[in-house]
């Protein structure tokens, strides 16, 4: 439906892909190309917070008071190392006129939603120039540290995401998870399987696939305890690495980042035992509760992709039918 839809489209399709998203078509000026405001279209939100993190990070507050001064940052000069007075999102992210962006990312995949090492080999280089951005205006140790301080801010997240997620398992395990997979509306892919089950964190028949397979998030048309769970780790944790990367503290901790893991940890636990207890209930009292009709069909589900191959390709999912690399890009 639109209003599911409209967000994730409009930047996910030929706009990623296209010089005028960021020129802007009518001017196509690289000075309006050069100011932090043209990323914010595109990356802010709850599930990828970077303009809020910038714009009010001690960084994002320079640009926005000296923006109008040209002596603080002449828009009209091409990139270059220590031009402006501090750090737009362009500074950083596309250093000296380099157009790609992920270039010089740090190695938080998935939004930081990926529970990684992230002081293995593999990441050293990209660790090192993520230093060497920062020490054009700080010291390389200012910088190590807070590329630590990130580090040890997303394992401490990273500790509340799987300890939420495991209090979803163990509901959905013991058939208590109301109402469970096979009760759903099918997922966008037409599957049937545990929307937390992340292919190797979750393997195996009894989360509802086959070994390998994944489920598909899902923020509607489930149970309250896998929703929060998505909000955990999709929004607070995403607040978390967002804020430390950015020098945002404030969403770290108090913006739904880290006090927020808390406050959702606590609403999985609440969750689970009053399912559990309902569950005593019914078995004492004989009730055998079958869930209602809308949980089979969704609300607007039925309109996406997943009713559709259910439908008119019986036992295939969106990836039997479009199996070749690259075809969600098409």
């Amino acid at each position: 439906p639109p209003g599911d839809t409209a967000g994730c489209t409009f930047c996910h399709t030929s706009s990623e892909e296209r010089c005028s998203t960021c020129h802007q078509r009518h001017q196509f000026n690289p000075v309006v190309a050069r100011k932090s405001e043209q990323c914010k279209a595109c990356h802010w939100g709850k599930d990828h917070r970077d303009w809020e993190a910038y714009d009010i990070s001690i960084h994002g507050v320079v640009w926005q008071t000296n923006k109008w001064d040209p002596t603080q940052f002449d828009l009209s000069k091409k990139l270059s190392e220590a031009d402006y007075v501090g750090p737009t999102c362009q500074y950083c992210h596309l250093r000296g006129g380099h157009h790609n962006v992920q270039r010089l990312s740090t190695v938080y995949t998935s939004m930081g939603m990926s529970n990684a090492d992230r002081g293995a080999p593999l990441w050293k280089e990209k660790r090192d120039t993520w230093v060497s951005v920062c020490d054009d205006c700080h010291s390389p140790r200012f910088a190590r540290e807070n590329l630590q301080a990130m580090d040890e801010a997303c394992k401490d997240a990273g500790l509340k995401y799987t300890e939420t997620f495991r209090v979803a398992e163990n509901l959905m395990l013991d058939g208590m998870g109301e109402p469970m997979p096979k009760d759903l509306a099918p997922d966008w892919s037409g599957q049937h399987i545990w929307s937390l089950k992340i292919g190797a964190y979750h393997d195996g028949p009894k989360y509802g696939g086959k070994k390998g397979e994944s489920g598909e998030f899902r923020m509607s048309n489930c149970s309250d305890v896998e929703r929060v769970c998505f909000e955990s780790v999709g929004y607070w944790m995403t607040y978390i690495l967002k804020g430390m990367a950015h020098g945002s503290w404030n969403d770290a901790t108090y913006c739904d980042g880290s006090f927020g893991m808390d406050r959702w940890l606590v609403k999985a636990k609440a969750a689970s035992e009053q399912a559990r207890r309902f569950t005593a209930l019914e078995k004492k009292a004989g009730i055998n509760w079958v869930p209602a009709e809308f949980w089979r069909k969704g609300d607007y589900l039925d309109q996406l992709s997943g009713a559709k191959i259910v439908k008119e390709f019986p036992g295939k999912t969106i990836f039997d039918l479009c199996p070749d690399p690259g075809w969600l890009d098409t």
